[in-house]
């Protein structure tokens, strides 16, 4: 945390490294899209990309040993999330903790977020991210671009009238998306939670208020639920199966796979979570046997033609600055080839955030969210543990410099 204050300090003393106009030099660009630009020049003007070519404009930065590509786009983290003191997860309803602390955990995770290659991250979901969003949008703290659900809907929020009435609060409140609990958590089997007819009333409500609605749901009946209901994007899917996936590309629903990061976070830091909230070791064996299985769903999932899958982390406690993992276990264990991975991170998340025509692409127009690595992920993608440059509307937050 001390650390991390001095950052910030710094961080308000020079607010990043910011011109009006300015040129990255290139060797490789990943376009984010599925193409490969080499040696051509990144024109940047106002934090926006207005020309891709051969000349030089403004204050030039040389980036040309490195592999330039778009900014992640996470699309499920929890940058609220935390250890406390005593190094043990963070549970409100047992431990006090002022706004105050809560603001300062959160604001050092959306440091390590965007230090690690993320631009802009959807956070489902915490009241507190509310306040982060917006301070990190007025240029007061380091962060990626976030959206945030506020919290959350499940078989707790009650009937279908409530949940209209919950949805209509979180958008009244500021939500940019309706988070969803359909199935029960993966360590107690993932069991559906909500009906049709809820699932209904959420998602369609949440489409009269012109909001996104992404649905935690891990095996096959709460996830088609959820799908006939319209609803936008499912979360994990641990459990799917093929007639589910193919059902998930003809309605056009974004799947949201989270197979690496997760368990692994979860694994390292078993003892920082066990016994709270919880998290038993009954809870912990359940999520070991889980693994393989979500493995080999997502090895089905890109067999499954047209299916949108994007790139979420579901990054808890102990994982922020780490969510690259996420596409390196996508690769090496899930067998994705890289360029679909880094696609996924780019344009593909982006179109299901609605994005598309602002971030996750480099190209004329866009956003300058540009990350640059030391290696090139297409021949090794464990390079995109190698963060070297980081910009986010055309400020530098990290830089070789």
């Amino acid at each position: 945390m001390r650390v991390f204050i001095s950052c910030i300090i710094l961080f308000v003393h020079s607010l990043a490294f910011s011109q009006n106009v300015m040129t990255l030099k290139t060797k490789r660009i990943l376009d984010g899209h599925g193409g490969i630009i080499e040696d051509k020049n990144i024109i940047i003007t106002d934090g926006v990309i207005t020309e891709i070519g051969k000349k030089e404009a403004g204050v030039v930065h040389d980036l040309t040993n490195l592999t330039i590509m778009p900014g992640g786009i996470e699309t499920h983290g929890h940058l609220s999330w935390h250890f406390d003191p005593d190094n043990k997860l963070h549970d409100a309803t047992e431990a006090e903790e002022s706004t105050a602390q809560s603001a300062l955990y959160a604001a050092e995770n959306a440091y390590l977020t965007l230090m690690g290659g993320v631009t802009t991250s959807q956070n489902l979901g915490s009241p507190i991210d509310r306040e982060l969003r917006d301070a990190i949008e007025r240029g007061i703290l380091p962060g990626p671009r976030i959206l945030t659900s506020l919290g959350a809907i499940g078989q707790w929020t009650g009937d279908p009238d409530s949940i209209k009435a919950a949805v209509n609060k979180f958008a009244d409140q500021g939500a940019d998306v309706i988070k969803i609990f359909a199935s029960a958590s993966i360590r107690v089997g993932g069991t559906p939670t909500l009906s049709q007819e809820q699932l209904n009333v959420a998602c369609s409500e949440a489409k009269k208020r012109g909001l996104r609605t992404v649905v935690h749901a891990h095996g096959p009946e709460s996830a088609r639920r959820a799908v006939l209901a319209g609803c936008t994007t499912i979360e994990h899917g641990a459990l799917l199966d093929k007639v589910t996936l193919e059902l998930m590309a003809e309605h056009g629903t974004y799947y949201d796979p989270n197979i690496g990061l997760i368990f692994d976070n979860y694994f390292a830091h078993k003892q920082n979570y066990i016994g709270i909230n919880g998290y038993t070791e009954d809870g912990f064996d359940q999520m070991k046997q889980a693994v393989p299985k979500a493995i080999e769903v997502f090895k089905m999932a890109l067999k499954v033609k047209n299916l949108k899958i994007v790139f979420g982390t579901d990054a808890v406690a102990g994982a922020h600055g780490s969510n690259f993992e996420e596409l390196i276990t996508r690769v090496i264990k899930g067998g994705q080839q890289p360029i679909d991975a880094i696609v996924s991170a780019g344009f593909g998340s982006a179109q299901s955030l609605n994005l598309s025509d602002k971030i996750g692409t480099i190209a004329v127009g866009m956003q300058a969210d540009i990350i640059a690595l030391d290696g090139n992920p297409l021949v090794d993608i464990t390079a995109l543990r190698n963060v070297k440059f980081v910009m986010k509307s055309g400020k530098i937050y990290k830089s070789l410099e």
